[in-house]
């Protein structure tokens, strides 16, 4: 990878965090009543048998936030992995330079890491789970039943989607746009590039090349190198 863990040290040089998380106007953290709700649906929608899978495709492959079991490589048609779920003025962005985050488009297919949650805990992992993706209400990224194409067969996961009509639908950027904002952005959660270093890093030891990730870590790479050169000068994070 041309994205090296120093060019990635690098985008978090000088940057201060300063302020603390408020949702945006209009938007309320989720309650967990609101999230024990969103699971008991979710579980109805579901084919039963006492398993629930998760379908991870970015940051739930190197930091998950549930308990597994057991886990398969598989592929999700119909859906597209896209930094497409926008603008993050906190996690992993700013005001002056916001973040893009991954969510599943509409359209293509998928290679990812389906995970079999533990029969014991379902709802306990569930909880820990939507409370780090559906953090804020109304999300535009939301959680929806697919079909997993895996080696052992065909399963039915729950991974989360960008809701195009959510207000956070970031669509028509040309890849060197979307570089830009990944080779600048910084949060309260880390830059932008780590996101992505980690997301292809990942992928590609189980073996999944996303090409279109692969190039934009070279475009991402080109423009940290760039940018060091000149030494830009420390940032607050607000």
């Amino acid at each position: 990878m041309r994205l090296t863990p120093e060019l990635v040290a690098l985008v978090a040089q000088g940057v201060r965090v300063t302020e603390d998380f408020v949702p945006p106007p209009g938007m309320t953290l989720a309650s967990d009543a609101e999230q024990t709700e969103t699971i008991a649906e979710m579980l109805a929608q579901g084919p039963g048998g006492g398993e629930v899978w998760i379908f991870a495709y970015g940051s739930l492959i190197w930091k998950p936030a549930c308990d597994a079991v057991e886990q398969r490589t598989g592929v999700v048609r119909g859906w597209h992995r896209s930094f497409c779920l926008g603008w993050d003025h906190w996690f992993r962005g700013h005001r002056d330079r916001p973040g893009l985050m991954l969510s599943l488009d509409r359209g293509g297919q998928v290679k990812g890491i389906a995970y079999r949650l533990p029969s014991d805990a379902i709802e306990e992992n569930m909880m820990r789970l939507f409370q780090r993706e559906l953090r804020i209400r109304p999300s535009a990224h939301v959680p929806r039943w697919v079909n997993v194409k895996t080696a052992g067969g065909l399963l039915r996961a729950i991974t989360f989607v960008i809701d195009r009509n959510g207000g956070r639908y970031v669509s028509g950027l040309s890849d060197e746009e979307t570089a830009d904002a990944l080779a600048t952005a910084a949060g309260h959660r880390g830059t932008m590039a780590e996101y992505l270093h980690n997301t292809v890093r990942h992928l590609e030891e189980f073996g999944l090349r996303d090409r279109h990730l692969w190039r934009l870590q070279e475009m991402v790479a080109e423009r940290i190198e760039a940018a060091a050169v000149g030494g830009p000068p420390p940032r607050d994070v607000k």
